[in-house]
């Protein structure tokens, strides 16, 4: 039995209807996507121009005013973020230690992910060491060496407890982070450090040799001394004339 063989398909007709049906939509699509790629070409354009101008301009600032004016300026750019650094080193410097930490403060918040929050860290707990409050900067010390163990920041942190741990006579504290850093930094540029300081933490001990003990006898069974014998007297002369050979 014969079969009805397939209709016939005009694909230059079909592209026509498909195109006069989906016309509108796909212009409009096809417009996002060159809209899209016109403004995100022309943002990074932007931005790193931008960037640019802040680089240029963190490069010619010197004092606190200038690095502020570069913060306000160039806000979200990587200049603007190190501007904050060093506004707060420029403030040590003139020793104003609380506006400096509260320098530190801001970027640590508004930069939680740069990679210099840790130096950041660091910087508060030395301000705070500067302004006599050890107990503060050793607690910032040991979060900056708990919260990150895989940077440099982290033996220079226990490092810096060995000294306060030292002021406060806590030997035997600053003896345990010492042989810490040397177990577990020993390739670092501290461990050479931590060793000097744990050998001068080392306990001091004398080789002076103890006295020897004197038998002592009891009163009672000590001996007395005897006088030492006396010649007798010459005869013809009284006992207690002087002799003639004594002047």
């Amino acid at each position: 039995m014969a079969t009805a063989a397939p209709p016939s398909r005009d694909v230059a007709l079909e592209t026509r209807m498909f195109w006069e049906r989906f016309q509108k939509p796909i212009i409009a699509a096809l417009s996002i996507v060159l809209f899209a790629g016109i403004g995100f070409t022309g943002y990074r354009f932007y931005s790193d121009r931008r960037a640019a101008a802040a680089s240029a301009a963190l490069a010619h600032a010197n004092t606190p005013q200038q690095y502020e004016q570069v913060i306000d300026r160039y806000a979200n750019t990587p200049a603007g973020a190190d501007a904050y650094i060093l506004l707060a080193e420029a403030q040590r410097r003139d020793k104003k230690f609380a506006e400096a930490n509260k320098t530190l403060e801001t970027f640590t918040s508004k930069y939680p992910k740069h990679e210099l929050v840790s130096t950041a860290k660091l910087a508060k707990a030395a301000n705070l060491e500067s302004m006599g409050k050890m107990d503060e900067a050793l607690t910032t010390y040991e979060q900056v060496a708990s919260a990150y163990p895989n940077t440099y920041a982290a033996p220079l942190a226990m490092l810096s407890q060995v000294y306060i741990l030292k002021a406060k006579n806590r030997n035997d504290d600053a003896r345990r982070i010492c042989e810490t850093i040397l177990t577990q930094y020993r390739t670092s540029f501290w461990a050479g450090e931590a060793m000097q300081q744990l050998r001068l933490l080392k306990p001091i001990t004398t080789s002076t040799p103890a006295p020897i003990a004197m038998p002592t006898a009891p009163p009672m069974l000590a001996i007395p001394a005897v006088p030492a014998p006396q010649a007798p007297p010459e005869p013809n002369q009284p006992q207690g004339a002087p002799s003639p050979n004594k002047p």
